[in-house]
């Protein structure tokens, strides 16, 4: 089905056409009846039945409303000005809304890319516009936005890992703004069939379940603590041996091995311990011989 625009002409115009139409059909009649002209009173009771049909067709459209005309089941064309207008006789005006809507998924437990059991839901703003295709492609247009919906999160959902340490990679609680753009795509690709326009997708609620939200917690507080021990070696050794090369080059200080691997571990003691230290002077032995 494709949508495309119905027969329909200015209400108020067609009011007064038809006005006329009524005036000179009674008019006729009138002058058969008179005159016993048998062409004239059936001519006048054509235009009766003429302008009555018309009178049934009137229609009024609101605003961001839409009116589909079916002629004895037939799709003639979709009426989308709002307004009083006279369509074709004889035709059922089916109404559709053309208003921005919202749907709030349920809250879906799905796993994400990691196996690990989440709970994920979204608000999906939309609306119709196609009015054939989602009142003729589709059974009930509102059930297959809500079920190809939730079927969309779902399938987001398990693309991507909820967490991770790895700024490179995609996450779900990182990146919610570029996973909300790859959601609202693939619910575009699915809800064209139905002449339906995604304008907006956002997630609303993301969380570990239950069962698994504390030892997660946990599992998050132990990487993120491996992550900053991993970012405090990595500084404290560079730090080191910034240290070593500042004090040998330019100077006439040579170190044994023994003494470097000394003064190497009591700098990575010094700067990795997280709490302070209390150094310790060597003065020699003072001891009478």
């Amino acid at each position: 089905m494709k949508e495309k625009q119905a027969f329909h002409i200015n209400g108020y115009i067609g009011l007064v056409g038809l006005l006329a139409l009524l005036l000179a059909g009674t008019g006729l009649i009138l002058s058969g009846s008179h005159t016993w002209n048998t062409a004239f009173f059936v001519l006048g009771i054509v235009l009766w039945v003429i302008a009555l049909l018309f009178l049934s067709s009137l229609t009024i459209v609101a605003p961001n409303k839409a009116m589909a005309v079916l002629f004895f089941g037939k799709y003639l064309g979709t009426i989308k000005s709002n307004g009083l207008f006279i369509t074709t006789p004889l035709t059922r005006k089916i109404p559709i809304s053309l208003k921005v809507r919202n749907f709030n998924s349920s809250l879906l437990k799905v796993n994400d890319s990691d196996g690990n059991p989440i709970e994920i839901s979204a608000v999906i703003v939309y609306r119709v516009v196609d009015t054939a295709k989602a009142m003729f492609d589709v059974d009930y247009y509102l059930d297959f936005v809500e079920i190809q919906s939730e079927t969309a999160i779902r399938h987001i959902a398990t693309q991507y890992p909820y967490d991770t340490f790895n700024d490179d990679d995609l996450t779900l609680r990182g990146n919610t703004t570029e996973v909300s753009e790859e959601l609202a795509k693939e619910l575009q690709e699915r809800l064209a069939m139905a002449g339906v326009e995604v304008i907006e997708t956002r997630l609303n609620h993301l969380a570990y379940a239950t069962e698994i939200a504390n030892a997660m917690l946990q599992r998050q507080q132990a990487k993120a603590i491996l992550s900053a021990r991993q970012t405090i070696v990595e500084g404290a050794v560079t730090m080191t041996q910034m240290a070593l090369e500042q004090i040998e080059n330019g100077q006439e200080i040579h170190f044994t091995d023994d003494r470097k691997v000394q003064l190497i571990n009591n700098l990575l003691v010094s700067i990795i311990t997280d709490k302070g230290t209390q150094p310790v002077i060597n003065t020699g032995d003072l001891s009478d011989k």
